[in-house]
């Protein structure tokens, strides 16, 4: 109980929750009846995971956006991220076949709306501004008209940042929540401020109502104790997080996930989500015949590469990836990807199809037409037949594995998997 104790407050988790928190785990594990086939430590684990996934809202908290033309206001301090996160969002409700527009209401931050377009038009996504009109009051009140009139989904709302301390400006955000009628308030907090995160959002809470939040920074190395508090402090969910720069670096908020990688337990679900997106159904069907049929090829290999560089960062995937998420030496696997495939496409159609040996004069070939060494073109072969024997064993792995508890020797079985995936990279 004091570890887990050390790492809430080490998180940055407020007091009075990390208190309440170690009460109901200490209540639960006291005097509950050890499982047979579980190691007491584990339980206790589960326990505490369990606890964790309640404290943060037990499941996804679903956005309000139904309705023809939802609003959605974007709220918070100056320099959270809200308008970079508004085209996130917009973004995120485009691939849910949703038509968004967005409202350029930061008329304080100079450069607010330029930015606002740039991001816009590199997901298309169209911004109603008025760079001759000085109330962000009357803006919003346009874009609501617009909204209607040309029959949008949805329409995000971005505001100026401002202190819960400055009365004027905390007047003119109640003004344009007033004037939008919005469905979902939602305060834009960034996860590195920690603690002063959670006063902010219990202020705006207590003067707005707001209906959630989004939780920026959640990348690198912060901490998720913001992510925790917010959610006990002000009794509304958590409900999108941003995890990197890019307009794609966002996800809703899933409370097991987060409880999982608190507990260095990886992040399997938003795993899961990234590879639905970017591998169809009938291409795992596909991949999964040849494997078991022992016709995986350069070619399939390369598809294979193409699609991991869709999902993202091997760094960030990694992490998702249970027993992964310490493994550092991976700065540079992104830029390796990238000599496979130009290793690859450096073969002819038979060395692709491994229908020809490929032999020392061919690797050469391959090497000078790549612009890589011969010794990363062997390492490239080495891996990719340890990968092929290794991936022979997969399609049945899950019907070995009855048992949680079973895992680790079906992976120690399969010869290594993180030693020979961690060298490949």
């Amino acid at each position: 109980m004091r570890e887990v104790r050390i790492a809430l407050l080490d998180a940055d988790v407020n007091y009075v929750v990390a208190k309440n928190f170690i009460k109901r785990v200490k209540e639960k594990s006291l005097g509950s009846k050890i499982t047979k086939s579980v190691s007491a430590g584990d339980q206790f684990i589960k326990i505490v995971h369990d606890e964790l996934q309640e404290l943060m809202g037990g499941e996804e908290a679903k956005l309000n956006v139904d309705r023809p033309s939802s609003v959605i206001l974007l709220c918070g301090l100056q320099g959270s991220g809200k308008t970079t996160q508004a085209v996130k969002l917009a973004h995120f409700l485009q691939k849910k076949k949703k038509r968004v527009l967005i409202a350029a209401c930061d008329i304080q931050r100079p450069a607010a709306i330029d930015q606002l377009e740039v991001l816009g038009a590199q997901v298309e996504v169209p911004i109603h501004a008025n760079r001759t009109q000085k109330s962000p009051i009357k803006i919003a009140k346009e874009a609501c008209e617009r909204a209607k009139k040309e029959a949008f989904d949805v329409l995000i709302v971005d505001t100026a940042g401002r202190l819960h301390l400055d009365e004027e400006l905390m007047k003119e955000l109640e003004k344009i929540k007033q004037a939008t009628a919005p469905h979902e308030v939602l305060f834009v907090a960034n996860a590195a401020t920690g603690q002063d995160a959670v006063k902010t959002a219990k202020e705006f809470d207590s003067r707005i109502a707001i209906t959630g939040t989004i939780l920026t920074m959640l990348d690198g190395n912060t901490r998720a104790g913001a992510a925790i508090s917010i959610r006990d402090v002000t009794g509304k969910p958590l409900k999108f997080e941003g995890t990197g720069e890019k307009i794609t670096d966002f996800q809703q908020f899933n409370p097991e996930s987060m409880a999982d990688r608190i507990l260095g337990m990886g992040d399997t679900i938003n795993l899961t989500k990234k590879m639905q997106e970017h591998v169809s159904e009938l291409e795992a069907k596909k991949l999964e015949k040849k494997l078991r049929k022992a016709t995986f090829t350069y070619d399939d290999f390369l598809q294979q590469m193409r699609s991991i560089k869709k999902m993202g960062p091997i760094k960030s995937l990694l992490q998702m990836v249970p027993g992964f998420s310490e493994m550092g030496n991976v700065e540079t696997s992104d830029e390796k990807i990238g000599k496979i495939e130009a290793m690859i496409l450096s073969m002819t159609l038979d060395e692709r199809l491994g229908t020809k040996e490929f032999t020392h004069s061919r690797r050469l070939r391959v090497s000078l037409g790549s612009g890589t060494s011969l010794n990363e073109v062997n390492r490239m072969v080495k891996s990719f037949k340890q990968l092929k024997q290794m991936m022979k064993k997969m399609p049945g792995f899950k019907k070995k594995c009855a048992h949680a508890s079973d895992i680790k020797d079906q992976l120690q079985g399969m010869g290594g998997f993180k030693e020979k995936f961690g060298n490949f990279i």
